[in-house]
């Protein structure tokens, strides 16, 4: 069982005029964030199927997937980790963890973080310290910042916010919209678990917020709550 295995899968079901359309929309183009991607075409559920197949790669094999110049080969590898990391064993989740930082640079467009990195990185850091975000937050690279944003999902399941709330004080004057999307994506979340505490931290610091990071946040406030934000 080796990655080959895993790509000559993907191959197969690859969909050209679906992958134009990808392409398109994961911002490829010169100068945009995804410069320079490459799809086949393929839908996640397929993705997935191949995935739980393939579930007992070796984390080496699967490395091979997730640095593959195809985004289907490296989403697909990291949904394998994904996957691997539920398993028990703290020795499984931290050999993943480590792989999983060592490769953040292929872990290039906004799928691959969001489908990976609450499960692997903050999952992980549940009952440990949690430097290594605020490290990932202040590197000058969009998809660490993201990780480190998104990673703390976790967190919020299980009614822990300050780490989100810290990250996203670092981050709110970040230029990239997808920061800001994160952001306000992350405070959402804390908001459906604890209202009090998302207005709390947006009383603080609503002066300074994106427009985008402040309309996903409140997106689930009623009409006047939101217009009140709006306004301020």
């Amino acid at each position: 069982m080796t990655h080959q295995n895993v790509k000559a899968e993907l191959l197969a079901l690859a969909v050209p005029e679906k992958a134009v359309f990808f392409k398109r929309f994961f911002k490829t183009g010169p100068g945009q964030y995804g410069e320079g991607d490459e799809f086949l075409g393929l839908s996640v559920p397929q993705q997935r199927i191949i995935a739980q197949t393939y579930r007992l790669l070796p984390p080496e094999e699967t490395e091979k997937l997730v640095r593959d110049p195809f985004h289907e080969c490296r989403l697909t590898g990291l949904i394998i980790w994904t996957n691997q990391v539920k398993r028990p064993g703290e020795e499984n989740r931290r050999l993943i963890f480590d792989y999983y930082l060592r490769n953040k640079n292929f872990v290039n467009n906004w799928d691959l973080v969001d489908t990976s990195c609450p499960g692997i990185v903050g999952n992980y850091l549940l009952n440990k310290d949690r430097s290594v975000l605020y490290e990932l937050a202040q590197e000058n690279h969009l998809w660490s910042q993201r990780i480190a944003m998104v990673s703390t999902l976790a967190f919020i399941r299980k009614n822990q916010f300050q780490d989100t709330f810290q990250i996203a004080e670092l981050l709110l004057s970040h230029r990239h919209d997808l920061i800001h999307k994160a952001v306000g994506w992350m405070l959402r979340e804390v908001g459906k678990k604890n209202p009090d505490a998302l207005e709390e931290f947006l009383h603080d610091h609503a002066g300074r917020f994106p427009r985008t990071a402040l309309r996903y946040a409140i997106e689930r406030f009623d009409p006047v709550r939101r217009k009140y934000y709006l306004d301020l």
